[in-house]
């Protein structure tokens, strides 16, 4: 079952707080892919205006999360498996990129702050709290991508990250997936750490290609 979640939010930071909130719930599995988003209720959940909800809807729309049809309203896109592949295709290229650049170029500083993102990382694995293993996993590849020397590529990543955690989510939701994506990642921290470019690469490569997999057998299992 999905987390409960608390969405009401402070007024102070509305837009910021709101589009933070419906994310999580969706990277959580509270709204399921192809159900519709009822304004009424979001707005009573949260405790927000209607406008501010849009607002913040508009936000998740660029970002490909929902889709807003005009006189049906907003909803959870239903992700073929085709739209994955495409996606995994190119967090593969952007990652075993960054990932070979990182090797090269990451500072003894930054090089600790990804070690602490792997920890935090491993305590997520090891509560089976899927909300917190997303997004650990999602610091540990921004310190990697921002630690590349190609903002760019940083930029780019960072247009997919919210669907690569959406998919990240459904694999995690397999048994074993986040102790084994921890194995995977430990890897790519050793090798990035030793400074070995070929093998930070072939060790991003072989996680992103498991991630893929056990997406697939999620998504084809309905988990």
């Amino acid at each position: 079952m999905p987390p409960d979640l608390n969405l009401r939010i402070s007024p102070r930071t509305v837009q910021r707080e709101t589009v933070d909130k419906l994310r999580l719930a969706i990277f959580s599995g509270l709204f399921q892919p192809g159900s519709r988003l009822i304004e009424s209720q979001l707005c009573t959940q949260l405790g927000i205006s209607r406008p501010s909800l849009r607002e913040a809807l508009r936000s998740l729309e660029a970002e490909r999360l929902i889709e807003i049809v005009p006189n049906r309203g907003p909803s959870i896109p239903a992700l073929s498996w085709e739209v994955a592949t495409a996606i995994y295709e190119v967090r593969e290229l952007l990652e075993v990129e960054a990932a070979g650049r990182c090797a090269l170029r990451i500072s003894p500083e930054q090089l600790r702050e990804l070690e602490k993102s792997l920890s935090a990382f491993e305590e997520a694995a090891s509560s089976n709290d899927s909300l917190a293993q997303v997004m650990t996993a999602a610091d540990f590849y921004s310190i990697i991508l921002a630690n590349c020397g190609n903002p760019i590529l940083e930029e780019v990543h960072r247009g997919l990250v919210a669907r690569i955690s959406f998919f990240r989510g459904r694999s995690m939701s397999l048994d074993g997936r986040a102790q084994s994506s921890l194995a995977e990642m430990r890897e790519i921290f050793e090798s990035i750490a030793a400074g070995d470019e070929k093998a930070a690469r072939k060790a991003s490569k072989q996680h992103v290609l498991k991630a893929k997999a056990a997406a697939k057998i999620s998504m084809d299992s309905g988990l």
